[in-house]
């Protein structure tokens, strides 16, 4: 019978190195998924709150780590030096000298009196380091250049320039080769605790010093894919808001021309007539340009319609009719703004202009299944399935609603039409009530 194995001592000591990287891994996903602790990574000048905010995050956690140590003996979950110095390096010297003195002060008790200057000092070096070299480059840090140390440590010393890649690897192994000297020195009276190999100074101190990189380049490569997410989010957001305003620049210009066009008719036969439109088409077109938003409330966008409408009914006169039926609890609803105009500006032009005889739009809004159900109803000529098909990419006005509809709230949001010759055609439009909590400004 063969009685139980246990691990070599090198054995040990690569899986006691093997669980730190993979505990400080855990704890690096694991912070970054608070949006607050997002917050502080992505803004670079922070505010004390959001200093001593992350110093907590990362200190409680590893001071926990330190207590296991020293109650349980599970050395893998001591990240003194580590989390110092990186703490210091993201937030700043007084965030990481906050942390070491977190991490140092249990050791006390167990009479590891090096534990707390060390750790402190640690944090120090790590801030001081994070005041000189560029910001950016700390988000660069990678423990895979030493190969190419030396090539460029030459470099540097031939152009008189800091290579802060070097730099930022050289300081945490300076650091951890400043612990094991330490803790060789006191080795017989435990006054600092590290993970010594056996022998010392062997082949393994290269692998504990390039455990101790990872340790702090692996939570800078998680934190900076983060950052990176997010402002592909940001850049995401501001390629829509522009195609957005383009769309809205678009319908401008389109709206003007038309009813211009519909004033020109005017001028010679009904002088007195075209001068009232031109009076109610610079009062609607000033109500355009103070407003900056690329969404209103149904509210205003109604309002909008209804200045439009003024000055078709003029132009019409008695044979246009307008229904409204709105119910109340659409008109708060967030909506892209100048959406309806073209609706209904399409329903007289197309529907009704041609008509013999008086005419009839009706606008109508309702509630279904979470979403705010907008349409457009005339009782004009009507259109042809073969007509019906090309509607919305023939004319400017139909097709850039469509297209804002779907740009913003996704494909399945779409302009729907359907028409009978001889009877009319409507429109209808689907807003989700959830899609834009807020007004949504240029």
């Amino acid at each position: 019978m063969q009685g139980p194995k246990f691990l070599t001592a090198e054995q040990l000591l690569l899986t006691t190195l093997v669980v730190k990287l993979v505990a400080t891994a855990a704890l690096a996903t694991m912070l970054v998924r608070y949006r607050r602790f997002r917050h502080i990574l992505i803004f670079e000048r922070r505010a004390w709150p959001d200093r001593l905010t992350f110093a907590l995050s990362l200190g409680i956690p590893l001071t926990a780590g330190v207590v296991a140590r020293l109650l349980l003996g599970y050395d893998a979950l001591d990240l003194t030096m580590e989390g110092s110095f990186l703490v210091g390096l993201i937030a700043g010297p007084y965030a990481g000298a906050t942390v070491g003195a977190m991490v140092g002060l249990p050791p006390l008790g167990n009479g590891e009196w090096a534990a707390l200057p060390f750790a402190v000092g640690c944090g120090f070096a790590g801030g001081g380091l994070r005041e000189l070299c560029p910001k950016e480059a700390i988000w660069h840090f990678s423990p895979f250049i030493f190969p190419s140390v030396p090539r460029r440590i030459w470099r540097m010393v031939r152009s008189l320039e800091v290579d802060w890649q070097v730099v930022l690897l050289l300081a945490p192994v300076a650091l951890a080769v400043l612990g094991q000297a330490l803790g060789a020195r006191w080795s017989d009276h435990h006054r600092l605790f590290v993970l010594s190999p056996s022998p010392p100074w062997s082949w393994r101190m290269l692998v504990v010093l390039f455990a101790s990189v990872l340790c702090v380049a692996t939570p800078i490569k998680i934190w900076n894919n983060a950052r990176i997410e997010h402002r592909l989010q940001e850049q995401e957001k501001l390629l829509l808001a522009a195609k957005i305003e383009a769309l809205a620049n678009q319908i401008n210009p389109h709206f003007l021309f038309n009813t211009l066009t519909s004033i020109s008719s005017l001028i010679r036969t009904q002088p007195d007539t075209a001068r009232m439109l031109i009076t109610k088409l610079s009062g609607l077109l000033r109500r355009l340009m103070r407003s900056t938003d690329h969404f209103v409330t149904l509210r205003e966008e109604l309002a909008s319609i209804d200045e439009y409408l003024d000055i078709e009914v003029v132009r019409f006169g008695p044979q246009l009719t307008v229904e409204k039926h709105i119910a109340a609890q659409t008109l708060d609803v967030i909506v892209p703004s100048m959406i309806l105009q073209p609706l209904v500006e399409n329903s007289i032009k197309h529907g009704l202009a041609r008509k013999v005889g008086g005419g009839r739009i009706t606008i109508t809004t309702s509630v279904s299944d979470g979403h705010t159900i907008i349409e457009v109803h005339d009782d004009g000529l009507g259109m042809t399935e073969e007509r019906l098909e090309h509607a919305l990419g023939d004319g400017i006005g139909l097709s850039n609603v469509n297209e804002r509809l779907q740009t913003i709230y996704g494909p399945p949001y779409h302009l729907k039409l359907t028409s009978v010759p001889g009877q009319g055609t409507s429109v209808s439009v689907q807003i989700p009530e959830i899609a834009l909590p807020e007004r949504v400004t240029a």
